[in-house]
């Protein structure tokens, strides 16, 4: 008897179907009514988020959407009202409206009018038309909420946060990327430092700040004793923070990856902060900060030896800094480096020899570096990731690096 793919009971070509990539689960749907219906088995759809133009009415949209139990949606442009959304997908999941320009708090308003329990992660990013307003309807009817997204939303103040505070009580990853008004008080609500008006959000795990202009050593404070679930914290670009903050941070033992990238008034003190307390942090970023030298990477091999990634790109970091820090740093799969101009081949030959694990490293602008230190570099057995970018090559090394093992991946 010969056997045909049509031939197949419906769940084994739903469950072949489901491998496909979201534009070819929809053209397996048009080959035939056998086909059509299995494409439609909600196991299909599982985790797809449907990406979306709201230019006209469409009747069967949503309906269709529903069948496929989608229930994750990206608005690209909002033509229609934000509420033909939230009335055609009642259990809705997560709505991602970044870079819905034109969204407004009576937009957000009108679609916000009673309570959705389902709904968990809410994305706002950049639309900047947004104020404390929509905060406060957000904090009323969306009590589930675990991931609000709010980086760019430059109208959002420290009354927006107490809002939060209020009404979010399961949210666990706040952005507040470029929120320029937003201060410590600000925090201090989040945090449950003003617990007659609120109780905070003392679940959050993910808080990025990045740009936060106005946040001090103070809002550090709050968090170390408000935000005892916090595992990620962005504070890139925060120039008010300093290293006293860091003090307040490292008795934070949830605490996992820390990211102070450009912030200026980070030195080798308040790497010293971090180290001597009872951080277990697996990633931190301090590329960029200027005032971060060798002493920092001796401190960073006394008490945060189990980092797994480390970013120093920019730093006044050196060969004896290297060699002070290696040999603890068993743990460490991606070192940056990059434009750490000190750097020589005797730092690189150092990294060969003791970081045996590293899987990445970034020598961008490492203008010291030459084909005898990469020779050494390129010998690592789990290195996967090299950026060479701005390296200046001899003829005959630019030959050498072609040649490259087939396990590593250069990134230029």
């Amino acid at each position: 008897m010969e056997t045909h793919i049509s031939c197949l009971f419906p769940e084994i070509l739903a469950m072949i179907f489901s491998y496909l990539d979201v534009r070819d689960k929809g053209r397996v749907a048009q080959v035939c009514a056998a086909w059509r219906d299995a494409s439609y088995h909600k196991s299909v759809w599982r985790g797809v988020e449907a990406k979306l133009h709201l230019r006209r009415a469409n009747p069967s949209l949503f309906p269709s959407l529903q069948a496929r139990g989608i229930r994750r949606v990206q608005i690209l442009s909002l033509r229609r009202s934000l509420s033909y959304v939230i009335q055609g997908m009642p259990n809705i999941e997560s709505l991602n409206l970044s870079g819905c320009y034109n969204l407004t708090d009576n937009g957000l308003g009108h679609a916000f009018v009673q309570e959705i329990p389902s709904l968990r992660v809410l994305n706002l990013s950049l639309c900047k038309q947004i104020t404390d307003s929509s905060l406060g309807r957000i904090a009323q009817y969306l009590k589930n909420l675990e991931v609000l997204e709010l980086g760019g939303c430059s109208n959002i103040t420290n009354t927006g946060l107490l809002l939060i505070a209020w009404g979010l009580h399961r949210l666990k990853s706040l952005n507040l990327r470029s929120c320029r008004h937003v201060s410590d008080v600000g925090i201090g609500h989040l945090a449950g430092m003003t617990r007659s008006a609120a109780e905070g959000c003392l679940s959050l795990e993910y808080v990025t700040l990045q740009d936060c202009q106005k946040l001090t050593d103070l809002s550090l404070k709050h968090m170390s004793k408000g935000l005892a679930k916090l595992r990620v914290l962005n504070l890139s670009f925060c120039g008010g923070i300093s290293d006293a903050g860091m003090l307040h941070l490292s008795h934070m033992g949830s605490l996992r990856m820390l990211n102070l990238r450009s912030c200026d008034n980070i030195s080798d003190t308040g790497i010293m902060h971090l180290a001597m307390g009872s951080l277990r942090l697996a990633g931190l970023d301090v590329s960029f900060c200027d005032k971060v030298g060798d002493q920092s990477l001796a401190y960073v091999a006394q008490g945060l030896y189990g980092l797994q990634s480390l970013s120093l790109c920019s730093c006044h970091i050196s060969d004896d800094g290297l060699n002070r820090m290696v040999r603890q740093m068993h743990e460490l799969r991606t070192l940056n480096i990059g434009q750490c101009v000190r750097i020589t081949d005797k730092g690189l030959e150092l990294i060969a020899d003791h970081l045996t694990q590293l899987a990445g490293i970034d020598l961008y602008g490492c203008t010291k570096i030459t084909k005898r230190g990469l020779e050494r570099i390129t010998q690592l057995p789990c290195l996967k990731v090299l950026n060479l970018g701005l390296w200046q090559m001899t003829e005959s090394e630019k030959e050498y690096r072609g040649s490259f093992k087939p396990c590593m991946t250069p990134v230029y």
